[in-house]
């Protein structure tokens, strides 16, 4: 893994804003929406996913992304991921990042598991040598066993997740990006997940969690921030982000969500 200085953050977002231009209209093809664009028939409307979203996070760090359904928490990891450009703002990842963004996100369904172990490595930038090198590892950890010559089609959702958990940490990445991984599997399974984050901090790799879990959050990370409709409400220290997300949405009947809560 690349050795990075404990002095620069791993990951670093300064005024990073994505917008997307939303339709009016329903458009039933390709077809109907090149013609309606060359007559500037199309009306838009513009939809900022994430408005001027600022934070660093530190080499070593497990760094906890908080908020409700639709507040842009996924759509944060892909631009730290490089999935998506921000329309305004700068990122800065440092190392080689490792994005779980979904559950088996990136597999193909018609392939086996042992096809995409490798695919997957492939997508890292590994070769098909390094790879078989750790793929009884990978397959031990997942605990697929007979599984994982089989189609991933017929895998479920929480297979799936640990098949996609097992490569992306196996190839020590110096960031991952971890988006609601630790809802599925089971008891054993979500310590060996702990336990494997645990070593990433330890050897100074960055980690980014969103999870709705805010037990998951409040054990593994140290800092954080809330995002309420693609803005940072709160950030900080965990616990303080915690209580925002509380006092946010345990508001009392007919505060708007995102308000302050009323004094006393």
């Amino acid at each position: 893994m690349m050795t990075i200085s404990p002095s620069r953050p791993g990951v670093s977002l300064t005024n990073v804003s994505l917008k997307y231009s939303v339709p009016h209209e329903k458009v039933r093809s390709i077809k109907e929406y090149a013609i309606r664009r060359l007559k500037r028939s199309l009306a838009f409307s513009d939809f900022w996913a994430l408005r001027d979203i600022s934070f660093e996070v530190h080499t070593g760090e497990v760094f906890g992304i908080v908020g409700r359904n639709g507040a842009g928490k996924t759509t944060l990891l892909k631009v730290v991921g490089r999935v998506l450009r921000p329309s305004e703002g700068r990122v800065l990842v440092r190392g080689l990042v490792a994005p779980l963004l979904g559950l088996g996100a990136g597999f193909n369904d018609e392939l086996t598991g042992r096809e995409n172990v490798f695919l997957s490595g492939a997508t890292l930038g590994f070769s098909y040598r390094d790879m078989q090198t750790r793929f009884d590892r990978i397959v031990e950890f997942a605990g697929l066993g007979d599984f994982i010559d089989a189609p991933v089609r017929t895998y479920s959702t929480g297979m799936r997740a640990r098949l996609g958990f097992s490569v992306a940490t196996d190839v020590k990445p110096d960031v991952l990006l971890m988006d609601e991984i630790m809802s599925v599997g089971d008891v054993e399974f979500k310590e060996k997940c702990k336990q494997r984050i645990e070593e990433f901090r330890s050897s100074g790799a960055t980690v980014l969690l969103v999870s709705h879990s805010l037990e998951t959050i409040a054990n593994l990370c140290s800092r954080g921030v809330l995002l309420v409709r693609g803005r940072v409400t709160a950030s900080g220290e965990i616990d303080n982000v915690l209580q925002g997300y509380q006092a946010t949405f345990t508001a009392p009947v007919g505060t708007k969500p995102g308000a302050a809560p009323r004094s006393a």
